[in-house]
């Protein structure tokens, strides 16, 4: 990896949570100096996602060979045959223009990005005030089938169990606020 000495800042959360608009909040603020890590799939883009800036999309043989690679530093199969991870080079690329790095990831992506890099990383898990607002957003986004909005939410509760398993856990009942305690979270940990 790169000589600077750049952070990570990890967002976790179930899916409807609202880590990505969290995450979209910070990178807007200047004075962190972040830049969003994009993450690798085996999934097919989604509305208005482009590939190169929302994601990496790769076939999942491709991301099989990249796992046999070790071109990852996390990687994750979410879904049957449906590839989440970070490449190795994405967070080099980020380190070389001197920025830190932050990340929209799932629980178990976020957690070995921690274990890798215990002192660098800030690991924030997003919860979501309850189960039913949880599913509320996750109708209201609009782009899954009901089967897909099911599986996420069958997956939330074993992803909330992984929650005190993080540095902090920020509630977003009220957006707001739960941005104002992201911005604190983050300028706490660059400081140090």
């Amino acid at each position: 990896m790169s000589d600077f000495k750049g952070k990570l800042i990890v967002f976790s959360a179930p899916s409807g949570s609202g880590k990505t608009t969290i995450v979209r909040h910070l990178l807007n603020q200047e004075e962190f100096g972040l830049e969003f890590s994009i993450s690798a799939t085996s999934r097919e883009a989604r509305g208005k996602e482009i590939n190169g800036k929302d994601y990496y999309f790769i076939s999942a043989d491709e991301f099989k060979q990249k796992i046999k690679a070790d071109e990852f530093l996390e990687w994750e199969e979410v879904y049957i045959n449906n590839f989440y991870g970070t490449l190795k080079t994405e967070v080099e690329r980020i380190w070389a223009k001197g920025k830190h790095v932050i990340f929209d990831i799932d629980v178990a992506g976020g957690l070995r990005i921690k274990r890798k890099f215990p002192d660098r990383t800030l690991a924030v898990f997003v919860k979501p005030p309850d189960m039913n607002e949880l599913i509320i957003r996750l109708k209201q986004r609009g782009e899954e089938t009901p089967e897909k909005i099911a599986m996420r939410v069958a997956k939330a509760p074993t992803e909330m169990a992984t929650a005190p398993q993080f540095d902090t856990i920020i509630l977003n009942d009220d957006l707001a606020t739960a941005l104002k305690d992201a911005e604190g979270l983050v300028a706490n940990f660059l400081k140090k």
